[in-house]
């Protein structure tokens, strides 16, 4: 299991990675619990949990989510997602989740999470977003008093195979003043296209709510398309597979020559920010076209060719990571310097569902940060 204890330093210059200011746009909440937080929930409820050595459900975890398959990866959410049930254990979980993100060098955080799987204790979804939010405030206040700066906000999603889009989508909006910044669909993706909750996205744009969809993860361009049109999406959760819409015509000793298709031009085009998650995407098979290792990962080639690339986790308890970690294997395996992990950076500060200036301080704030490493 990943620690904030692990060094992780830029090859060449030695920078400590983990001080670096750090945006994270691609988060799960219920991805991202400790391993003692789950056994000390767990037992409170009386429910089973497979150990109840914090480092031995750490390991668990990450075995679990290794079946490179989306499908058996979501499956080991039915227990986090059991222990996050409460008020209580709700917030406490968001209240960690920010500290912990604060300690990674995290100085934005998105945290997006589905209210629709909290209720089988009798909260509201309401009442569960209250709560969350209570958590990321203490959270935050957390990080402050121990010196650091960090700002968080609600990505709020509705579960795709579901039938509630619209019902969550007017939930975002009530609680857009109070924490939440934008709207997601996630879950099982092949299957479920977002042409399914077309009626909530019609009503995000009514709202002006800004809106991620997860797509290009276990389903193809088609997905892509529609998390464009339907979704009328300002950023892909993951988007890996866009890969698929580009044809390497000829390579020489110094260029690879590639042509875009239409949705891979589009989302150039337009800026349409990637949220990569590079172990997960390997855990879940959602590279598997390319290869089964990280150097195999289309992350450089989308890179290199313009698209606006951002780094995430996904969920840090799955894949035994931190945004720190994503950040030195992606440097040790396509041999990243400080001036790339800078432009990931500041490709998320554009991406993020902040306004305008907000996002111009926050950029500012990242340049200074990487100016004193």
């Amino acid at each position: 299991m990943e620690t904030n204890s692990t060094e992780y330093r830029l090859e060449g210059d030695g920078t400590d990675i983990r001080a670096l200011p750090k945006v994270s746009l691609h988060d799960h909440l219920d991805g991202g619990l400790r391993p003692q937080t789950i056994i000390e929930l767990g037992d409170a409820l009386g429910l089973a949990v497979p150990s109840s050595d914090a480092e031995a459900l750490g390991d668990w975890f990450e075995t679990q989510s290794n079946s490179g398959s989306l499908v058996e990866y979501l499956k080991t959410f039915d227990l986090t997602t059991a222990v996050m049930q409460t008020r209580e254990g709700l917030t406490r979980v968001a209240r960690e989740f920010v500290q912990d993100l604060g300690a990674d060098g995290v100085v934005y955080g998105e945290i997006r999470w589905a209210p629709e799987q909290h209720l089988t204790a009798g909260l509201s979804l309401d009442e569960a977003v209250e709560a969350v939010q209570e958590g990321l405030e203490q959270g935050a206040d957390d990080v402050r008093h121990l010196g650091g700066r960090i700002r968080t906000g609600q990505l709020i999603t509705a579960m795709r195979h579901a039938d509630r889009g619209l019902e969550i989508a007017e939930l975002a909006v009530r609680h857009r003043d109070r924490g939440v910044v934008g709207f997601d669909i996630a879950g099982a993706e092949a299957g479920f296209p977002a042409s399914k909750h077309r009626t909530a996205f019609d009503f995000l744009a009514s709202k002006f709510l800004p809106v991620t969809v997860h797509a290009g993860e276990a389903d193809g361009i088609e997905s892509i398309k529609g998390a464009i049109v339907d979704g009328r999406a300002l950023r892909l959760g993951h988007g890996v597979r866009l890969a698929e819409d580009l044809a390497i015509e000829r390579q020489d000793d110094e260029n690879t020559y590639v042509s875009l298709g239409q949705v891979a031009q589009w989302v150039r085009d337009r800026e349409i920010a990637l949220e990569l998650s590079p172990s997960s995407n390997l855990q879940t098979g959602a590279i598997e076209a390319w290869g089964d290792e990280l150097v195999d990962h289309p992350f450089d080639l989308l890179y290199q060719l313009g698209f606006r690339v951002t780094v995430n986790v996904d969920n840090r308890l799955q894949s035994a990571t931190s945004l720190t970690r994503e950040l030195a294997l992606l440097s040790d395996a396509f041999g990243y310097d400080l001036e790339d992990l800078l432009t990931f950076q500041l490709n998320a500060a554009s991406a993020a569902f902040l306004p305008l200036d907000d996002r111009e301080e926050l950029a500012e704030q990242i340049e200074d940060g990487f100016d004193r490493a």
